[in-house]
């Protein structure tokens, strides 16, 4: 799973040059996460690869403008919210 997200991670880090390391990391496992737990709940859950391919196609697709998105999740917040991250 570590392979995964780093490959994911570095997708993402290509595709927005204003994310951090650590923040792209952390939009990569928001993502995942909120996926398996949408497809579980809704009992469509289709395994790791479709979660792969979905976060793959939000990352093409929204990539370049997650640095503008604000998080309320306590989780993530402190990583997703701060301007003081060393850019990759």
């Amino acid at each position: 799973m570590n392979d995964i997200f780093e490959k994911l991670t570095n997708r993402l880090l290509e595709k927005n040059e204003s994310l951090s390391y650590a923040q792209a990391r952390s939009w990569v496992e928001l993502l995942w996460e909120d996926t398996e737990a949408t497809y579980a709940k809704s009992g469509r859950y289709n395994g790791a690869e479709v979660t792969e391919n979905l976060v793959s196609t939000w990352i093409e697709r929204h990539g370049g403008q997650l640095h503008l998105i604000q998080s309320d999740n306590p989780k993530y917040k402190h990583l997703l919210n701060r301007d003081d991250h060393l850019k990759h």
